[in-house]
């Protein structure tokens, strides 16, 4: 695999990007939706994101988009303008090389120069590569929100980790 390139998302990307997040949709907790996200509904989301000034990127290597990073409002209120929500999926043929790192390391500095505080990430428990990658950027667990989500018959936990910018 090439080198990685970190770009802006478009639309145009709602199509791959929708096929690296289903899967975790249908076969995981790691996503707490439940039905898979079709491209037209992920080129809404992209739209929406980039509408509301936030950051929405992908890696892309060798002319396919392996991953892909972004911001969203962390809640509707006034008071919560400077805090996002942030959240990195990779395709499964690209985990454990670093594709998460490099998109975080993208989006951070956007964040920071687009004025925001503070952003949380939300991590489905157990998920020992996702709590590595948020602590590799300083963020640190805040909440735990025991039995918060059910999904495939059980109950799962959430923790929030967040970190200054």
């Amino acid at each position: 695999m090439s080198l990685p390139v970190i770009r802006a998302a478009t639309p145009a990307d709602a199509t791959r990007i929708a096929e690296i997040y289903n899967p975790y949709v249908l076969s995981t907790a790691i996503s707490f939706e439940e039905v898979a996200v079709s491209a037209d509904s992920m080129a809404a989301r992209i739209t929406a994101v980039a509408q509301a000034s936030l950051p929405w990127l992908v890696a892309q290597a060798d002319g396919s988009v392996i991953g892909y990073a972004y911001a969203s409002k962390w809640k509707e209120r006034a008071a919560y303008r400077f805090a996002v929500e942030i959240t990195a999926y990779v395709a499964p043929e690209a985990s454990g090389r670093g594709i998460g790192s490099l998109l975080y390391a993208r989006l951070f500095p956007l964040l920071e120069a687009g004025g925001f505080h503070c952003a949380i990430g939300g991590i489905t428990l157990p998920n020992a590569a996702s709590v590595a990658l948020h602590e590799k950027f300083g963020m640190v667990q805040v909440a735990l929100f025991k039995q918060a989500g059910f999904k495939f018959g059980k109950w799962h936990d959430v923790g929030n980790w967040q970190g200054m910018l």
